[in-house]
């Protein structure tokens, strides 16, 4: 019991001393976008890995990142074009789409799944914003909103959106 006593002050002893330091890089002009910023380089980015099922690991750990296929599906689209995808050329990827999802999907694609892959690639409608955004909530979830932005699918409006984690931290499996 006492070890833990010592432990909880010896933490709030290191707070502190991380906080006055803060307050010394603001006063010599530093911003906080600036601090967070150098603060997240320091962070360690996990690997991803995609197993033969098209389920998502993240680390040495093998933490599962669940989605719905769907969502997976059009996660995984993201993950294989490095390069981004601009949503009006979503048509263009609609059968690649296919492809991956009736991978994820054993059991086969129903209607109600191929109107679905329309609808998310349909530049017209919102589904592939909605779906962006799940993915964005699962990675938020997992890695808090810094270090997340590197694994989610973001770009500018009407620009190429792309997931910015770099490759050699994929594996294939």
């Amino acid at each position: 019991m006492v070890n833990t006593d010592i432990s909880k002050n010896l933490c709030m002893q290191l707070v502190a001393e991380v906080k006055e330091r803060i307050g010394k890089l603001k006063e010599y002009g530093m911003s906080e976008k600036e601090i967070a910023s150098v603060l997240q380089s320091e962070q360690t980015l996990l690997k991803m890995t995609i197993d033969r099922n098209h389920r998502i690991y993240l680390g040495d750990n093998r933490i599962e990142v669940r989605m719905e296929p769907l969502v997976r599906a059009v996660y995984l689209l993201f993950l294989r074009h490095p390069e981004g995808i601009v949503f009006k050329e979503l048509p263009d990827y609609r059968q690649e789409l296919k492809m991956i999802y009736a991978e994820i999907r054993p059991w086969g694609l129903t209607d109600r799944a191929f109107t679905s892959i329309e609808d998310v690639t349909d530049p017209m409608r919102n589904s592939i914003n909605e779906k962006c955004a799940r993915i964005k909530k699962v990675f938020v979830s997992f890695l808090g909103s810094r270090m997340a932005e590197l694994y989610f699918i973001r770009g500018e409006r009407g620009g190429i959106k792309k997931i910015s984690l770099p490759r050699d931290l994929v594996v294939w499996e």
